[in-house]
C-alpha cells in the first residue's frame, strides 16, 4: 500500500457536536509505562506503572481532545521527570499544554508496586518488601493537589489472647510446683524451656495498614520511603524478609512487647501521620487477618492536620 500524506487522511475530530457541551474529564486509562521513582538512597529505580492520564474539555463545540498527543506528551515528559511533586507539576502542565486551548485542567492516576529494601532485626541479613503505591495528582487553576496511597504489612498479637495463655502457663506451673519447696533459678529455667513450659500460645496474625494521605505539595520529595519508616516503626513489628534464628526470636520479643488490638495499631498509624508536616488530611484502616476467627477485625482513623 502506497504511503500517504496524513493530510490526505479523514479527520473527523472537527465535524459538529450533537448534545454539544464540555466533559469534566477526558483521556485514557490504564496505560503501561515505566516510570522513575526516587530509591531512598540519592538514586532512583525504574519500575512499571500502570497510568489514568485526563483532562478537562472546557470547549462546548469541541467534539473531542487530542488523545495521541496527550500520550506522546506523557510517554516523553516520564522519560525526562522523576515522579516527585515537581515532575508531577511539569507532567500536568504539558498535559494541558498539549490540547492548545482545549483543557485547563490536568489529572493523573500512577499504581506501581515499590521494592524497597529492608535490614533483618539481628543478623545483618537484608531483603525486597513490595509496598503496593497509588499517586494521584491534579493541577486546577494552577493549584497541585497531590495524594498518596500505600500498604504497610506488620504482624499483630492478640493482647486478650496473651492474658488467657499467661494465665493457663500460670495455672500449669503451680500444678506442677505445688509440692516443690524450695524453688531454685534453674529448675524453674529448664521447666520453662520444657514442651510443660508453655501451656497455651496467644493468636497472632499478618495485617496491614492501608493509608491514603493528601499532601502539601512544597516538598521536593514524595515521602513514601519517610512514611513507611515512620509506620514500620511506629507499628514496631513489620513482617520480615530474609531471616534467621536469632531473627525470628527477636521478632517473637517484638510481638510480645507489642500486643495490639486494630484500635491500637490504628491508634499508632495516627500518630504517626496526625504529626508529619508533609500531610494535609490522612485516612487509614488498618485489618488484622484473624487466625481466631473466619473474618478479618478492622479499624479506620481519619484526621485534618493544621
Amino acid at each position: 500500500m502506497a504511503n500517504r500524506n496524513p493530510a490526505q487522511l479523514p479527520d473527523v475530530a472537527g465535524d459538529t457536536v450533537a448534545l454539544a457541551r464540555p466533559l469534566d474529564w477526558v483521556g485514557m486509562d490504564h496505560i503501561a509505562l515505566p516510570v522513575r521513582i526516587p530509591d531512598g538512597q540519592g538514586g532512583q529505580l525504574q519500575v512499571a506503572a500502570d497510568i489514568d492520564v485526563a483532562v478537562n474539555l472546557k470547549n462546548a463545540d469541541a467534539r473531542g481532545i487530542h488523545m495521541s498527543r496527550l500520550y506522546l506528551q506523557l510517554q516523553d515528559g516520564l522519560a525526562r521527570e522523576a515522579i516527585t511533586p515537581a515532575g508531577l507539576r511539569h507532567l500536568l502542565q504539558d498535559g494541558i499544554a498539549s490540547q492548545q486551548g482545549l483543557a485547563t485542567q490536568a489529572r493523573l492516576h500512577i499504581r506501581y508496586d515499590a521494592l524497597l529494601q529492608r535490614p533483618a532485626l539481628e543478623s545483618g541479613f537484608a531483603g525486597w518488601k513490595r509496598y503496593p503505591v497509588e499517586i494521584e495528582a491534579t493541577l486546577a487553576d494552577g493549584h497541585l493537589q497531590l495524594a498518596l496511597s500505600f500498604a504497610v504489612e506488620y504482624s499483630s498479637t492478640c493482647p486478650a489472647s496473651a492474658a488467657l495463655s499467661r494465665q493457663a502457663n500460670a495455672e500449669r506451673f503451680a500444678e506442677d510446683f505445688a509440692a516443690a519447696r524450695p524453688l531454685s533459678v534453674g529448675v524453674v529455667r529448664d521447666w520453662l524451656a520444657s514442651d510443660r513450659g508453655m501451656a497455651a500460645t496467644p493468636h497472632a496474625q499478618r495485617s496491614r495498614a492501608q493509608v491514603h494521605v493528601e499532601l502539601k505539595p512544597q516538598f521536593e520529595e514524595l515521602p513514601l520511603l519517610a512514611l513507611v519508616d515512620a509506620l514500620e516503626a511506629a507499628l514496631a513489628t513489620p513482617v520480615q524478609t530474609a531471616v534467621k534464628r536469632e531473627d525470628e526470636q527477636a521478632f517473637a520479643r517484638l510481638n510480645a512487647e507489642n500486643l495490639m488490638f486494630c484500635e491500637d495499631a490504628a491508634r499508632r498509624v495516627a500518630s504517626v501521620l496526625a504529626n508529619d508536616p508533609r500531610v494535609e488530611r490522612y485516612d487509614a484502616t488498618v485489618s488484622h487477618f484473624e487466625s481466631l476467627h473466619p473474618h478479618d477485625a478492622m479499624a479506620r482513623v481519619s484526621g485534618v492536620n493544621a
